[in-house]
């Protein structure tokens, strides 16, 4: 069957990896991006070349008109939704909480928090057979921060992580009955530039040996992850959060 997805952070790393998954599947993609417009055209052309259908959208997520925005451009371009991958996000430089200013947390929350609470929203509204829709699946890209604190680091992202677990479980539960299931998955040390933006560009690689696994994970993998959980293969599965960290 063919599905239509949503991806918020959809032109890089696990969102572009995630698309490209899709677009194997023959699915249609509508990708949100916040500033890189280069970036975004690329991966319209990838999963174009894959197979699927791609729509890029610009945008922020803390913004409630820019979120209803992408999720009307996707159903103007491709019809009925069926699957929502929450997945935009920031991080800031390693430090102590002590040291953070009012400016860093309030955009940390605003992002990774008020964001991902507007796209759940969005996606509960147009996928709910109550409300329309025709069910579906919401995937929440989480962190396993959310449950290693990050001391010394990241505190406030691992928070805000933790912020997407809890509103994954309770919307699990309130959507159950509206046929949309919604999962999160935790990825850990990831080769992506999520790290270079926290001025750690070698992190992934550096603490990867650490893991059981012995090595950091890619993009690829995470998306695999997703991706199932978009699938009818994952059709009793709902309120669950996935690791995908090497056993980290």
């Amino acid at each position: 069957m063919s599905k239509t997805i949503v991806i918020t952070g959809g032109s890089r790393g696990i969102g572009r990896a995630t698309a490209l998954l899709c677009a194997q599947r023959g699915w249609s993609v509508a990708l949100q991006y916040r500033g890189n417009r280069r970036a975004a055209e690329e991966t319209v052309g990838l999963v174009e070349q894959a197979g699927g259908h791609a729509l890029a959208v610009q945008g922020d997520v803390s913004s409630d008109e820019d979120v209803i925005a992408l999720f009307e451009a996707a159903a103007g371009r491709f019809g009925a939704l069926h699957g929502v991958v929450n997945n935009a996000g920031i991080v800031a430089e390693a430090q102590d909480v002590a040291d953070m200013t009012t400016h860093r947390l309030r955009t940390m929350f605003e992002t990774n928090v008020l964001g991902a609470f507007l796209v759940a929203r969005e996606a509960a509204r147009r996928l709910s057979t109550s409300r329309g829709g025709v069910g579906g699946s919401l995937v929440n890209v989480s962190s396993a921060a959310s449950r290693l604190g990050s001391p010394h680091e990241y505190v406030d992202y691992a928070a805000s992580k933790g912020a997407v677990d809890t509103m994954t479980l309770g919307l699990a539960r309130e959507l159950a009955r509206d046929g949309v299931r919604v999962n999160a998955v935790r990825p850990g040390l990831i080769e992506t530039d999520i790290h270079a933006s926290g001025g750690q560009p070698d992190r992934a690689q550096r603490l990867g040996a650490s893991t059981p696994i012995g090595r950091p994970g890619t993009p690829a993998e995470v998306a695999e992850t997703i991706v199932w959980l978009l699938s009818d293969a994952a059709s009793y599965v709902t309120g669950a959060l996935l690791d995908c960290s090497g056993g980290r």
